[in-house]
């Protein structure tokens, strides 16, 4: 009875081994790190982060992320579900520009924007774009990716621009297109 109990735990622990050692029942290396949400590299993840841009102790804007990832000693940061509003120099609001991620490097005081950016300017001004830099320094927003400007009076389309924030100083680069209204005089 003995051996019989001894023979049937250890044919029970040899089962288990081979079971646990069995490739076929572990989960692939892309599942498992799938489920980290913190990425590798990351230095930190913030959840609800708003900073604010300046310039020279001024108020320029006012950045707010769902989603943070921090890196290079928190000096560039990876954002998701992004909301920038704009404020002239006198701290009026200004517009506003959304996108689904973008990347904040502080040291070059720059966004680039990615996925569904919209900029909305408070003069009617509406400006659809997949890929967005706006980079303070230089107070201009640039492009090299398909966009729509439409205003008040007129349709822009194209591939890339550069433009003051504003969008009043607008210089399309490839494949430009405009749709406005032309009066036309009768007699």
């Amino acid at each position: 009875m003995r051996l019989l109990r001894t023979t049937g735990t250890s044919m029970l622990a040899a089962l288990l081994l081979t079971a646990a050692g069995c490739p076929a029942s572990r989960k692939p290396a892309a599942q498992r790190a799938a489920k980290s949400m913190l990425p590798d590299s990351a230095e930190q993840m913030l959840f609800g982060m708003r900073t604010f841009l300046t310039d020279k102790g001024v108020n320029k804007g006012e950045l707010l992320a769902d989603t943070t990832f921090t890196y290079d000693d928190g000096t560039r940061l990876e954002l998701k579900r992004v909301n920038v509003t704009f404020y002239t120099a006198q701290g009026l609001k200004d517009g506003t520009m959304t996108s689904k991620t973008a990347s904040y490097n502080s040291r070059l005081s720059r966004i680039e924007a990615r996925g569904d950016v919209v900029v909305i300017r408070d003069d009617g001004k509406r400006l659809t774009t997949p890929q967005l830099v706006f980079d303070q320094v230089r107070n201009q927003f640039y492009t090299d990716s398909a966009f729509v400007l439409n205003e008040p009076k007129r349709s822009l389309t194209g591939i890339g621009f550069e433009s003051d924030p504003r969008l009043n100083n607008f210089r399309c680069l490839r494949a430009c297109k405009g749709v406005a209204p032309v009066s036309v005089p009768t007699r």
